[in-house]
Parts: C-alpha cells; sequence; structure tokens
C-alpha cells in the first residue's frame, strides 16, 4: 500500500460512495483522507460513512485520514410565487426582508445582517455569480438594486456579497451542532467554511476542544486579505476555489492559490487545493486536458494535497477519478522540473532548533545514500516541519497517538505508523524506525535512515536530537547511542 507520490488525494464521500467495496477501493487507488460534506446528508449517513472508513483502516491496518467539512452560514435568497423568475440587465430589483413569495421585481432575502453592512455601490451575486446587482439604496430592511447581469433567478438561490465584510458568525447553529456531532464520532479534522477572520477560526477551536484541528478554507475576498492572522490561528488551510472565484475576478484565483500555498508551506501547515478539479469526470471516465494541468499546478505549486468533490460524492466514476488523479501526481512527481521548482521555492528562514534538526535531516539525505527520514512525533509537529523541507526521500512518521497519525495523513510526503507504545529512549526508538522502514518497503537491512526525535520522549515540541543509524538491528544494538 506504499504510495508512489507525496502530494496527498483528498476524496469526498456521498451517494456514489457509500459502502465498505467502494470506499476500500478508493482508499487502495490513492485516496489518503475522506471527507464528510456537512452540507449534504443527515448525521446518521455520515456516522455510516465515518464507521466503514474506520473498518478499511482496521482491515488494511494503516492510519486513515477522515476530514469533516462544516456547511458554514450559507445565504440564499427566498421563494418566488412561480418558482422562478427572469430579470434583465438595467431593471430595478429589490431584494427586502418581506416573506412574501417574489416576482420579476423583488424577493425576500432572510438576512437583515446583510441589510445591516451594505452599502451604496456594493455587489449582490446571485447563482454562483451568474446574476449581478448592484445596490442604488439601502436601508436595514431593504436594498434596491440595478442589474448589471441579467438571467433567471430561482427559489433559494444562493447569494454573495463579496465586497463586504458581513457581521456573520462562521459558525451556524446548524454548523455547531454538526461541529459537536463531528468531534463525538472521531473525526481528525474540522473544515470551517466561509471564514472572515482569526476570531471565526477561534470560536470553531474553543468548541472543537483540541479533539480535533481545524482547518480554514479560504473562500471569501475578507479572509484573503486577512490571510495571515487567519493562517497563524489554523491548523490547516483550504483553498476553496469555488466560492473564492465568485467572489473575486477568475483571473485572480490561480496568482492568490500559488501565494497562499507558499505561505502555508513557510509557515509548516498543510494546505489543499479544492474544486472542480477533474470535474467532467462526475459525468465522463476520462477528465479534460485543462483539468489534468490544474491538477499538476496544484502540485507543482507544493499543495499537501488536491481534492476531489462531487467527482467522488455524486460521480460516475469516483474510482477512476481518483485513480487518475494519482497517476498525475505520479507522473508530475517525477518531473525533475517539478524538483526544482519545489527547491527553489524553500524558506530560508529557521528560527529554532528543531528547524534546524529537520533542515539538517533533509540536507544529509539529499547528500548521502539514505533512505527515509524517520520522525518521532508526539503533536505531529516534528513530521509537519519535516514535510515543510520537502526532502527527496520519504518521511515516515512514527507516533503512539492514533489520533496524530490520522492528522499526519494529510500532510506531504507522510507515512504513518502508530507505535506499539510510548518510547522511552533514542535507541529504542531508531530500533522502531528501521523496522517501520524495513516493513513498508522504504529500505532494506543493507540501508541508512535519519532519526529525528525529541528527548525527553513524549514532550510535544522538544525536536533536538538527529542520528544516521543503520536499518540493521545487531548494528544499532552494537552501537551506543
Amino acid at each position: 500500500m506504499r504510495r508512489l507520490r507525496n502530494v496527498k488525494i483528498v476524496a469526498t464521500l456521498g451517494p456514489a460512495s457509500n459502502d465498505y467495496d467502494t470506499i476500500r477501493a478508493l482508499f487502495e487507488a490513492g485516496a489518503d483522507v475522506f471527507r464528510l460534506n456537512m452540507s449534504h446528508g443527515t448525521h446518521e449517513e455520515q456516522r455510516a460513512r465515518h464507521a466503514i472508513v474506520r473498518q478499511v483502516e482496521k482491515d488494511l491496518d494503516r492510519p486513515i485520514c477522515i476530514l469533516a467539512d462544516l456547511q458554514g452560514p450559507k445565504l440564499r435568497c427566498g421563494t418566488f410565487a412561480a418558482g422562478a423568475t427572469e430579470i434583465e440587465e438595467g431593471q430595478p430589483f429589490r431584494f427586502d426582508l418581506d416573506e412574501a413569495p417574489g416576482e420579476s421585481h423583488r424577493v425576500c432575502l432572510p438576512h437583515p445582517e446583510i441589510f445591516a453592512a451594505l452599502e451604496v455601490g456594493s455587489t449582490l451575486l446571485v447563482n454562483d455569480g451568474k446574476l449581478r446587482l448592484k445596490v442604488t439604496d439601502c436601508s436595514p430592511e431593504h436594498a434596491n438594486c440595478i442589474v448589471e447581469v441579467g438571467g433567471t433567478i430561482s427559489d433559494r438561490k444562493g447569494v454573495n456579497v463579496p465586497d463586504v465584510l458581513l457581521p456573520l458568525a462562521a459558525l451556524s447553529e446548524k454548523d455547531k451542532k454538526d461541529l459537536e456531532f463531528a468531534c463525538q464520532i472521531g473525526v481528525d479534522w474540522l473544515a470551517l467554511s466561509f471564514v472572515q477572520r482569526a476570531e471565526d477560526v477561534e470560536e470553531a477551536r474553543v468548541l472543537a476542544g483540541g479533539r480535533a484541528a481545524v482547518l480554514s478554507k479560504i473562500e471569501k475576498p475578507s479572509a484573503v486579505d486577512r490571510f495571515e492572522d487567519i493562517l497563524k490561528a489554523s491548523d490547516g488551510i483550504m483553498v476553496a476555489r469555488g466560492d473564492l472565484g465568485v467572489e473575486l475576478p477568475v483571473q485572480a484565483v490561480p496568482p492568490i492559490q500559488k501565494r497562499l500555498v507558499n505561505a502555508c508551506r513557510i509557515a509548516g501547515k498543510p494546505v489543499i487545493v479544492a474544486t472542480q478539479m477533474l470535474e467532467s469526470m462526475i459525468e465522463s471516465p476520462m477528465p479534460t486536458r485543462a483539468e489534468v494541468s490544474d491538477v499538476a499546478n496544484a502540485i507543482y505549486d507544493g499543495a499537501d494535497a488536491v481534492m476531489l468533490s462531487a467527482e467522488s460524492a455524486a460521480g460516475q466514476y469516483p474510482i477512476e477519478a481518483v485513480s487518475t488523479m494519482d497517476a498525475v501526481a505520479i507522473e508530475v512527481e517525477h518531473d525533475p522540473t517539478y524538483r526544482e521548482q519545489i527547491e527553489a521555492s524553500r524558506s530560508p528562514l529557521k528560527t529554532s532548533v528543531a528547524d534546524g534538526i529537520v533542515a539538517a535531516a533533509r540536507e544529509i539525505a539529499e547528500t548521502t545514500d539514505i533512505k527515509a527520514i524517520c520522525c518521532f512525533t508526539q503533536s505531529g509537529t516534528t513530521a509537519l516541519l519535516t514535510a515543510r523541507e520537502r526532502p527527496r526521500v520519504p518521511i515516515i512518521a512514527l507516533t503512539p497517538l492514533k489520533g496524530t497519525a490520522r492528522r499526519l495523513c494529510m500532510s506531504w510526503g507522510t507515512n504513518c505508523f502508530v507505535t506499539p507504545g510510548e518510547v522511552e529512549r533514542f535507541k529504542a526508538a531508531v530500533v522502531s524506525a528501521a523496522r517501520a522502514a524495513r516493513s513498508a518497503g522504504f529500505a532494506t537491512e543493507e540501508d541508512q535512515i535519519v532519526v529525528t526525535a525529541g528527548v525527553p520522549f513524549n514532550v510535544p515540541g522538544t525536536t533536538n536530537i538527529l542520528r544516521v543509524a543503520p536499518c540493521d538491528e545487531r548494528l544499532i544494538f552494537a552501537t551506543d547511542t
């Protein structure tokens, strides 16, 4: 089951991937992380999917990461008397709090917080940006607009307000219930939708109470503007290009993607690139060339993971979509240009002993015949710092904590193993690392590995020791450490 690539694949579960055989096949095809989309399905349906993933994990004896993606405060218009209406460019149109069914000149927008924040000149986007309206007059109860891009507007279509910081909590009441449910069943990551500020992340972190890591989805211009603070508050980032491409000019999204991925790499925090990566494979067994290039570009950028949404959740070819993404990743990572770009974008900043240890481990591995970098980690920090270096050799993360191993499955290049108990002495750690490297096929008894750890053991954030060690246990025991 050893992967032949470093970038990880996130596969969303849904109606097309709802049973043991399919979920196991997805994992065997290359999925490293399974996403539960809390916008769809009941708690019982998500509980069943979670249980299947954990059964696959048990049967294959490999840690598997589960990500619960919270819906966030979705803004929608009300209903129409006829179910839909046409609005034309240049005509006036009104949003208000009146719950009466909409007509050709108005509709209810049951979100007073939007009206409280709107100003003359603000833009309202409807139905994923297909319709665009400009505010000409507003009050706490209404917004009169002029239609700039017309079309069909129908019941409960989504509404985006790209140029206004809305006074909305990132967690709705539904999200809070979903968050507690997800933590209770034991997910590893929580994805927070429509983050606008660092305080949104802190609220989720308090509610999670350390039971899951918190990942912020960047899908609003306000989040891009405040990204540095959001990144500091988050354990990971998702570049969610769907809504981001609605609220910003589409040509702005690629450079934003590159900037955010690079910032996450410097910070040593996992970053996922998501949305419409192999969209055509919902209905086709083959992707378009443009989609393949999109996946490849995210990998060239140095993303930790790339994600499938409807392709694996509701598409006709979920396993083929994962296999395609796996094949693209393998091909890209074997391209010499990929390695050149990854190394050219490596951050030279080193500010701690742990930074120096992992940088030295990578340099030693690249200048001698080292087969793997093995890092013992309690919280996952050592493995994350090692992954930030993007070494040429595999990373083996060893931890006594199953939760840490599962969370690290999202991180670039990490191959996670749960040790059978806490390690107390460094020599025992070296022996465990050698056994893991051999059992997973990364090395033989004739090879050498680099081992990093923190002494004293089992204390988070104490990475302070490095050893080049043989994979032959007889040589390990013959040497004092």
